[in-house]
């Protein structure tokens, strides 16, 4: 197969690659399952008798396996095929998966037997995700891998916004376990499309664990727009999850309608993903880490919204820009990445990223819990738009953030780049 560094002929759209086609295929057959899961996993807790202590420990041994392995699955993506790495991910998820369905079918699961499945999942992810960075670079043309990201999000975001509807008429009228079966299948059904991608290992040097860790976290440190870029998504996201996710529902319940109402906010979020989404295919910034920080400060908007007690129709309209915004942020971020980090390091460096980026979910739950006791609500809501907007401007500070930006194709200048986006722009 192809990769994209080997391709010499020129294409109009990642989409003429069959290689990607395949890759693409397997990312919304997966994302079908997965935007079901969540609500499957709560309710086969619920089922089994447990409350919101069972839910926490499930929750938990979900996510800490990510944290954990996940240096080691992005050491193993600078090692191994990626595509092999994504396979075996794959097919440990619907392993899991499967176990966890036929548990929940039989009646015989209990919350340690769904925490450990949970456990099982949360490993394969963090396989899946360093090697899923590393391998789109692999596949697509350097000019043609903002479009290559954009389009592998669009029908993952259009997925957002069907899946829990699907996914919750499915448990109402069948149970748990179908719900959890088919995100079983899909993961089945993409580690087949994923193996027959075969790409080559990427370039390595010789060398133990150990020193591959050290010159990783080397270059990690070394890059002070990456770094940077981290240690601000770790706070931004903190306070996202805590304002949103955690605090939006109780507000909504006070303030508003209830979960009839959070679930509009939801879907203007989801709407404005996929919004965003159609945003990045025709959009293509120059200054691409730039563009990542400051729309990713549009997150800001629904908590401000929220907490000063703007009218609904408001908040619709803050959480769809946060929902642009946020899109736009990750296919620029995605993309300046595979630009900028050599193919021997993406699996590392994605790794490190992902790891300061996930240790904003306990962070985040923790920190609310200690501010509850102190402010309202509201005033919470309000000290994470804060924290969201000072970040974002900290960030936009760092000199390093504004010379990150799209490479230009060969034999196409930097003046000719800039042309190009004036008239995108117009």
């Amino acid at each position: 197969m192809k990769t994209a560094a080997e391709s010499s002929k020129m294409i109009s759209t990642p989409l003429k690659i069959g290689a990607f086609r395949r890759f693409a295929s397997a990312n919304l057959i997966s994302a079908t399952g997965s935007a079901m899961a969540p609500l499957a996993l709560a309710y086969s807790v619920i089922e089994q008798g447990g409350g919101a202590g069972s839910l926490g420990l499930v929750l938990a041994t979900n996510t800490v396996p990510t944290i954990v392995f996940l240096l080691m699955g992005g050491l193993f993506a600078d090692r191994l095929s990626r595509s092999r790495l994504l396979f075996l991910g794959n097919l440990l998820a619907a392993g899991a998966q499967g176990a966890l369905a036929v548990t929940v079918a039989t009646g015989h699961a209990t919350t340690m037997s769904i925490a450990a499945c949970g456990f099982v999942s949360g490993t394969a992810a963090s396989f899946i995700v360093p090697a899923t960075q590393g391998a789109v670079a692999q596949i697509v043309p350097e000019e043609h891998l903002q479009q290559a990201n954009a389009l592998l999000r669009l029908p993952s975001n259009a997925v957002r916004v069907l899946g829990p509807v699907v996914g919750g008429f499915v448990v109402a009228v069948s149970g748990a376990a179908w719900a959890l079966a088919w995100d079983a299948f899909t993961f089945a059904i993409a580690a087949v499309l994923l193996l027959g991608l075969r790409l080559e290992v990427p370039p390595t040097t010789p060398g133990g664990v150990l020193a591959d860790l050290r010159a990783g976290w080397t270059g990690f440190w070394s890059r002070t727009w990456l770094w940077t870029y981290t240690a601000a998504g770790t706070v931004l996201v903190a306070a996202w999850l805590a304002g949103f996710q955690l605090l939006g529902p109780l507000v909504a319940v006070r303030q508003y309608a209830g979960a009839r109402d959070w679930g509009l906010i939801q879907a203007a979020l989801a709407s404005g993903l996929l919004a965003g989404t159609l945003v990045c295919l025709r959009w293509k910034p120059y200054r691409l880490l730039t563009v990542a920080v400051a729309t990713s400060g549009a997150l800001a908007l629904p908590l401000t919204a929220m907490a000063c007690s703007l009218s609904l129709p408001l908040v619709l309209v803050a959480a769809l820009l946060a929902g642009i915004g946020l899109d736009v942020a990750i296919v620029a971020w995605n993309t300046a990445f595979q630009q900028q980090v050599p193919q021997a390091e993406q699996g590392r460096m994605s790794a490190f990223n992902g790891v300061g980026e996930r240790l904003a979910i306990p962070l985040g739950y923790l920190l609310t819990a200690l501010a509850a006791h102190s402010w309202n609500s509201q005033g919470v809501l309000l000290a994470c738009a804060g924290i969201i907007a000072l970040t974002t401007v900290l960030n936009l500070c760092v000199p390093d953030v504004h010379r990150v930006n799209r490479l230009a194709p060969k034999g196409e200048s930097r003046a000719a780049n800039d042309d190009r986006e004036i008239e995108q722009q117009a």
